[in-house]
Formats: structure tokens, C-alpha cells, sequence
């Protein structure tokens, strides 16, 4: 059997192969978001695999890394939930303290009161609300209430089955994926038309922003957060303190920052009296909570990962959208990649070697191959990063000239009498 193919049946294959690719993208379409979270979580882990690697078999060594994995991310989660069960527990008992020490009877009427009297003042409407009214209107709310309760409960059962056939599902992709790693890398090295170099230019920047992602805007998000709700504490508010380390953290990962949150409220506390308290939560924000953010960056998110303040918040924004949870890392990723794909065209359309893009050079100083702007940007004080304006690296000593080889020493300056 002749392996030579003519120029028409090459272009045959390459067509073939890449409607192959396209259907099999359309027939996994229902798995592409379980595929890309094994991925992230495979690429995360694999170093932990590859130590693993060199004391165990591949079947150990990749159960290890699993059960790893699954407790990196479960106990987190769980962890959440139970503070977020505590704080809504500690909630339901404020309420029910106030409405054992409540008049019902008299606030309901002084509700109904309040409301026909904003009702009155609405033009071209003549309504009077009552008991019975309101009555049969929550009668009603129950009954849909319940009627949403009982679909969502039947289609629990089939999402049951959707979660263990998925489960089963992600454990087989996260074991291939890490115990095939390279060969993977290798095969979409191969398959891309654009060369090594650039398909080399891609796995660098996905790799540094699924990094940055997750490992460096998760660690400044839990801290940012933190730092927020105790802030909030401090300043008077001492019910919620879990919901806000929970909310805070959560809007750390967008470029506004917990900021929205507590600079109003900051506000709205020194407006209705608790100065003190107000002021220094949008103090503490300013200061405190936002220089989080410049002195933890540098040594968690390498250079090649920063995108736009405002790219960053479109890429979260419409990631959430169509991915859910897991659009906070799957929606940078993807804006990486569009933005990876134009500076490939502009450096190539310009002549402009690709190594002089941001991350995909060798590296130089310590050897480990990082982009050396990460480097400086390193060797910057933390405290000089506090400062407003951009911080510069301090320059290093300029070494001292040496003398040309077979030169005479300079004579030494005469001493003055």
C-alpha cells in the first residue's frame, strides 16, 4: 500500500479531517463544559502527578491525584456552604426573636394603611387593598409556590441521574487527560495548521491565565473579601459577617471589586448617623482592601495572563452567562485565546519576531523559563506598589570597570602635603 498522496487527495484529507473536528465538537456539545473543567483541574494537578509519577505506577499515581483533587475542591465548597448554612440559621433566629416580640395584628394594619395611602396617590387607580384581599393574594402565591416545588421536585430525579452519569463521566476524562498529558499537547501541536511555535504561544498564555485564574485571583479574592467583611464588622455591622466574606469574595473576581458593595454602604452608614463606622469602611476599602491587590498580583499572576481591566469584565460577565459558575475561569480562557489569535496576526502581519510576545520568551535570571518582566516586576518593595503611580524595579549597581588585560594599574592620585 503506497503512502504518497497527490496534492488533490491531501486537500480531500485535510478537508475530511476537519469535518471530523467540527463533528465531534457538535456531538460532545452537551460535554463541553465537563470536558473543559477536567481539563483545567487535570492541568492544575498534573505536577502533583508527575512527583507522584516518579515513586508510583500510573494507576496509584493517578488515584492519589483524584482524591486529591476531589478533596481540594469539595472541602472548600463544602466549607462555604456550612458558614453560609450558620450565618442563614443565625438569621432565622433574629427573625424569630423580633417576631415573638411583634404585634402582627397591629403592623399589618399599619402596612395596609401605609400602602392605600401610596396607592391613593398613584393617578387613574382607584385600589383599596384589605385582610381578605391580601389573604386570598397569598393563597394564591402559595399555590404556584407549590405547584414550582413539586416540578422541581420531579425533575430532581432526573438530575440525580444527570449528576452520577456526569460524575462518572468527569472522573474518566480528568484520568485521561492527566495521564495523557503530553500526548495530548503533542496532537494539537500537530493538528494545528499555524506551526509549533504558535501553537507553543497558546498553551503558554491558556496555562498562565487558568493559573492566574485560579490559583492567583482565587487566593486575592478570599483575601480582598475577607479584609471587606471584616471591615464591615468593625464598622458596626456585626450580623452577616459570613455572607459578606461570601459576597465579597465573589465580586473580588471582577475588576469592580467588593467596592460596589461597601463604598455605598459605607456611605449610607455615615447618612443615617454611624459616622465613624461609615468612613472607615470606605477608608479601609481605599487602602487597605484595593493594595490587596497590587502586592499579592505580582507573585500570583504572571504578566502573560493580564488582560484589560475592562476585556477581564466582559470575559467574567459573559463567561457567567454561558457557563455558569465555572465562567469566572472559563471565560478569561476564552478571551486569552481571541486576544492570543489578533496579537499572532498583528506580530505577524508587522514582521515582528513572536517571541517578543508578552510570556513566550525563554525566560532569563533564574532559569525557569518565566517571562523576565515577571521578574521586575518582583523585585519591585511591596511597599513602593502602595504608592500611587507605577512602581519601578530598583536599578541594580553598575559593576565596576575592569582593566584591560597587559594595561598598567592607574598611579595612585599624590597625597597633598
Amino acid at each position: 500500500m503506497t503512502t504518497e498522496f497527490t496534492l488533490k487527495q491531501k486537500r480531500v484529507l485535510a478537508a475530511s479531517t476537519v469535518i471530523a473536528l467540527a463533528f465531534g465538537a457538535y456531538f460532545l456539545r452537551g460535554y463541553v463544559l465537563l470536558i473543559a473543567i477536567a481539563a483545567v483541574l487535570a492541568y492544575l494537578f498534573y505536577p502533583l502527578y508527575q512527583r507522584l509519577r516518579a515513586k508510583m505506577n500510573v494507576g496509584l499515581s493517578a488515584t492519589v491525584t483524584l482524591l486529591t483533587a476531589i478533596a481540594t475542591v469539595a472541602v472548600p465548597l463544602t466549607g462555604v456552604i456550612l458558614l453560609a448554612v450558620v450565618q442563614i440559621s443565625q438569621m432565622v433566629t433574629s427573625i424569630g426573636h423580633w417576631a415573638g416580640q411583634t404585634d402582627f395584628t397591629a403592623l399589618a394594619q399599619r402596612l395596609l394603611d401605609s400602602a392605600n395611602e401610596l396607592l391613593s396617590r398613584v393617578p387613574f387607580m382607584d385600589t383599596t387593598l384589605t385582610q381578605d384581599s391580601v389573604r386570598n393574594a397569598a393563597t394564591k402565591v402559595g399555590q404556584n409556590a407549590g405547584e414550582l416545588a413539586l416540578g422541581a421536585a420531579r425533575d430532581s430525579v432526573g438530575s440525580i441521574a444527570a449528576i452520577v452519569t456526569g460524575s462518572i463521566i468527569f472522573l474518566y476524562v480528568f484520568v485521561a487527560l492527566l495521564t495523557n498529558g503530553p500526548k495530548v499537547l503533542d496532537l494539537f501541536r500537530d493538528l494545528n495548521p499555524l506551526g509549533e511555535q504558535v501553537s507553543d504561544i497558546y498553551l503558554t498564555k491558556v496555562g498562565a491565565m487558568v493559573s492566574a485564574t485560579v490559583k492567583g485571583q482565587l487566593i486575592i479574592a478570599v483575601c480582598q473579601g475577607t479584609a471587606g467583611a471584616i471591615s464591615v464588622y468593625i464598622g458596626g455591622i456585626h450580623d452577616g459577617f459570613f455572607m459578606f466574606v461570601i459576597f465579597l469574595t465573589a465580586l473580588s473576581f471582577i475588576p469592580l471589586g467588593g467596592g460596589i458593595v461597601t463604598i455605598p454602604l459605607g456611605i449610607g452608614m455615615a447618612v443615617f448617623g454611624n459616622v465613624v463606622g461609615g468612613v472607615f469602611i470606605v477608608v479601609f476599602h481605599l487602602v487597605v482592601v484595593t493594595n490587596i491587590d497590587n502586592v499579592l498580583r505580582p507573585f500570583l499572576v504572571p504578566k502573560s495572563a493580564h488582560l484589560n481591566p475592562a476585556l477581564m469584565l466582559l470575559s467574567v460577565f459573559a463567561g457567567l452567562t454561558m457557563f455558569g459558575f465555572w465562567g469566572i475561569i472559563l471565560g478569561p480562557v476564552l478571551m486569552i485565546v481571541i486576544v492570543t489569535t489578533i496579537s499572532v496576526y498583528l506580530a505577524v502581519d508587522k514582521g515582528v519576531p513572536l517571541d517578543s510576545l508578552t510570556g513566550t520568551g525563554t525566560g532569563t535570571g533564574t532559569g525557569t523559563g518565566e517571562d523576565p518582566s515577571d521578574e521586575a516586576e518582583r523585585a519591585i518593595p511591596w511597599w513602593h506598589r502602595l504608592l500611587p503611580g507605577k512602581a519601578r524595579p530598583e536599578p541594580e549597581p553598575e559593576p565596576e570597570p575592569q582593566p584591560e588585560a597587559g594595561a598598567e594599574p592607574a598611579a595612585p592620585a599624590p597625597t597633598p602635603q
